[in-house]
């Protein structure tokens, strides 16, 4: 059963006289009408029915995915840093390696040994389908309590950029996420406000949850930090409109 009629009535007066009494005029409370029916009925400011209640439908959704994990171009095999320390040194000299390994809190450049040992990463190796070393995946700062963990890619090898090899490899680091680590919300974060990079994301689910202005400063400059989200339940309805 639904709620009675009179408890959304008293509910909505309630409402109301709370954002009259804060100021809000006519126009304000037309705007804020038109952002609560957003929230309801579209993804793009909160769940919708939909997302809260399509997990029951995902028959992956209880699956747990080990490594090695494998699409139809390339691999993810679990880091071990004994073997694959030396393989991905020349990457993280690189301009790109570097921002791998910086942290969005701090500004300060981490050293790939700290970012290994530190219980709260998970790393992953990207590799061609005959094993051939392409780039890193991370999950850092992994909060189990919480269900969240911040998702970094680097494509290291620059003959593989540009191919989408990188965003296929994403598209399994993800699913490992949801479905191995049990996260809720994924996020990554990004200096400055990078079009292609905004859309390559999006392309995967994620969206924007906010910009933080000369957050970060990086090599003398300050940048802004720009923030994007994926949560599981949009996940999920985009897995399941999709028919996976």
């Amino acid at each position: 059963m639904g709620i009675p009629d009179e408890t959304v009535e008293a509910v909505a007066r309630g409402f109301y006289r709370q954002i009259v009494e804060y100021g809000f005029q006519e126009r304000d409370q037309l705007h804020f009408v038109n952002e609560f029916l957003d929230m309801v009925m579209t993804p793009q400011s909160g769940t919708t029915l939909l997302e809260r209640n399509v997990s029951w439908r995902d028959p992956h959704k209880n699956s747990v995915k080990q490594l090695p994990l494998q699409s139809e171009r390339v691999s993810i095999e679990a880091f071990e840093p004994r073997v694959h320390a030396r393989i991905v040194e020349e990457w993280i000299n690189t301009p790109e390696g570097r921002m791998f390994l910086l942290s969005r809190v701090t500004s300060k450049e981490l050293g790939i040994e700290e970012v290994i040992k530190s219980e709260g990463n998970i790393l992953g190796l990207i590799t061609l389908i005959d094993r051939t070393p392409i780039g890193l995946l991370a999950y850092l700062n992994w909060d189990r309590r919480q269900g969240k963990a911040e998702l970094r890619k680097l494509v290291g090898n620059r003959s593989c950029r540009g191919k989408g090899l990188g965003r296929e490899a994403t598209g399994l680091w993800i699913e490992y996420g949801f479905h191995s680590l049990g996260l809720h919300k994924i996020y990554l974060t990004t200096l400055d406000t990078n079009i292609r990079n905004i859309k390559l994301n999006e392309s995967l689910g994620f969206r924007i949850e906010g910009v933080l202005r000369d957050e970060c400063r990086f090599d003398n400059s300050y940048h802004d930090v720009l923030r994007m989200s994926l949560l599981e339940n949009t996940y999920l309805v985009s897995k399941a409109q999709q028919g996976e």
